[in-house]
């Protein structure tokens, strides 16, 4: 089994700072499906950041928020060469509590594209 660290991803690709996820709250665009929430804001770099921010409240104990912050890293880890220069906060509803994980990897599969789409230039007429 490979290490946890194989799985990481630099620091300079995670929203670590409160005042980073304060901004991208106040000034990004909100989506979401039944499972997960997403905030799209462009970040100016050359590379997209990840933000998780999963509530006890909503998601359950440690071990479950654990699970689903390792799902949502792997998605992020494989998805980030086609995703645009933003910075990307998951959020969880109620949905993702026990939910299975190839539902939660095709949630963030299509929050993946509708952060693409949202951050495409406009097309040319």
């Amino acid at each position: 089994m490979a290490s946890p660290a194989a799985f990481a991803f630099p620091a300079s690709r995670r929203i670590l700072r409160k005042a980073d996820f304060d901004q991208a709250f106040r000034q990004g665009r909100r989506q979401g499906n039944s499972l997960l929430s997403l905030v799209v804001r462009p970040n100016g770099l050359d590379h997209p950041r990840l933000g998780v921010a999963l509530a006890a409240k909503v998601v359950g104990n440690a071990v479950a928020r654990n699970r689903l912050r390792r799902i949502i890293r792997d998605s992020f880890r494989l998805a980030q060469h086609r995703l645009p220069a933003a910075d990307l906060i998951i959020g969880a509803r109620s949905g993702a509590r026990g939910a299975p994980a190839a539902a939660i990897r095709d949630s963030l599969e299509g929050l993946w594209t509708q952060a693409i789409k949202t951050c495409a230039p406009p097309s040319a007429p």
